[in-house]
């Protein structure tokens, strides 16, 4: 019999300690630490896989599969990479198994073989989600199981070439003598999944819960040995839907598929820049619309600033959507290079619709609706901006000026305002574009 002894791990960060610690040292989060066995590994006799040249390797050129969405076909780099591990974390209740009920009908549809693995819902409670969505095909299975091993099993019975796992927290394994959810358990159902993946080359979607910080549940090794991590995101009381690649081995971090939660399921934005500015006010001081890039596709978004006095000490900087720090320090250069008091109010921004905007060409925008509040002058309704801001007051240039223009163009947009630098490289015309050096030239255009 191999001697266990116990350990006392995080199950926030997967600290380990020989003994308990009320805080963990390499998180800080408090009463985190829980005792879990450990049985020693004996030496396995494993093969030899001696070093190889790399010009010796052979690779075969496998095509993706498409989902049938083409946003998040979009995200992933073109579609499914078979043997690949794909980790998606959201919000509960944000519609992470919806997209993949939807995927998978889509596949399943196309006669590929699909496993839908729930540890949390019955059959019956799927089959209700599935006709609700108008899902039924006889090439979509599924299977109701917590252990791995009957999981392992009900795959190799199925032969499916993508697996859904919902949801990673849910799962154990027999070896380990811990509960469901913990590090220990978290950490070894997710490797055999990727080794399963890799193995037996099938494309597996493991489904992450969230903590209250907004991170995937389980050691941060998780995201590490997955492929692709997905982030579905959110507000509360809006229908639209953000899915945005946080790593992908396959394709690029920058590109973001939008949806829209409806009565019969997700359904794709084609023109996410109509979505965001729909509700846009009329002539307000404060509204102002600039283009943002999200890997190849630029998307129009309202960036509101509301600037009051303040009555307090020291004013209030809040800000949804885009750095608080890159706030402050635009703030700043606006008190320095312009002139505007802005010590003694409170400044409150948003990027309406729950996007996210971290590209610096939306600094001059930032900057033009905080002097629109102040000032209370309202910036022309059909007027877009574009320019990243340095600390001396210059406008710099920004990368792909032209393609912005284009949407901007498509969505009614008659002016542009951005760097003059860049003005020399655009051959698209079919706008007025005016030039700046400085953010001083900007506010003597439009105010």
């Amino acid at each position: 019999m191999k001697q266990q002894r116990a350990r006392y791990v995080c199950q926030s960060c997967g600290y380990q300690s020989a003994k308990w610690l009320g805080r963990c040292p390499e998180c800080g989060e408090w009463n985190s630490m829980v005792e879990e066995l450990v049985t020693p590994v004996s030496k396995l006799d494993l093969p030899e896989s001696p070093p190889i040249p790399i010009d010796a390797i052979e690779t075969r050129d496998l095509p993706r599969l498409k989902t049938g969405l083409s946003e998040l076909d979009r995200v992933l780099g073109g579609g499914i990479v078979p043997g690949s591990a794909i980790l998606i974390g959201g919000a509960p209740g944000i519609g992470k198994s919806t997209l993949m009920m939807q995927t998978l009908s889509y596949l399943s549809g196309q006669k590929v073989p699909t496993l839908y693995v729930s540890g949390e819902e019955s059959a019956e409670q799927i089959k209700l989600r599935a006709n609700r969505l108008g899902i039924s095909s006889p090439f979509l299975y599924i299977l109701t199981e917590n252990a791995l091993e009957a999981i392992l099993r009900g795959i190799e019975k199925a032969r499916p070439k993508v697996v859904v796992v919902d949801s990673i927290q849910t799962l154990y394994t027999g070896e380990i003598p811990s509960a469901p959810g913990s590090v220990s358990q978290v950490r070894e159902t997710a490797g055999r999944l990727v080794h399963l993946a890799k193995r037996e080359n099938l494309a597996i979607f493991i489904i992450g819960h969230l903590t209250k910080e907004g991170a995937i549940a389980g050691p941060r090794l998780l995201e590490h040995i997955v492929d692709t991590v997905l982030y579905f995101e959110g507000e509360k009381g809006h229908n639209h839907r953000i899915l945005r690649a946080i790593k992908n081995r396959f394709g690029s971090t920058n590109e973001i598929g939008v949806f829209e939660m409806q009565e019969r399921g997700l359904a794709e934005v084609s023109n996410p820049s109509q979505v965001f500015l729909a509700e846009r006010p009329t002539n307000v001081p404060g509204s102002v619309v600039i283009s943002t890039l999200e890997g190849t596709r630029p998307i129009l978004v309202e960036l509101q600033a509301l600037v009051t006095p303040s009555s307090l000490a020291l004013p209030r900087r809040t800000s949804i959507g885009i750095d608080p720090y890159r706030l402050a320090l635009l703030v700043a250069i606006l008190e320095k290079r312009v002139g505007l008091n802005l010590g003694h109010q409170d400044i409150f921004f948003n990027v309406a619709g729950g996007i996210r905007v971290d590209e610096p060409g939306a600094d001059l925008g930032i900057i033009v609706a905080i002097a629109s509040s102040l000032l209370n002058k309202a910036v022309p309704f059909k007027c877009i901006l574009l320019g990243e801001v340095g600390l001396t007051g210059e406008v710099r240039s920004i990368n792909q000026p032209e393609i912005r223009l284009i949407e901007a163009k498509k969505m009614g947009f008659d002016k542009a305002i951005l760097p003059k630098n860049n003005i020399r490289h655009i051959k698209y015309k079919d706008l007025e574009i005016i030039g700046v050096k400085v953010i001083k030239e900007a506010f003597q255009y439009l105010f």
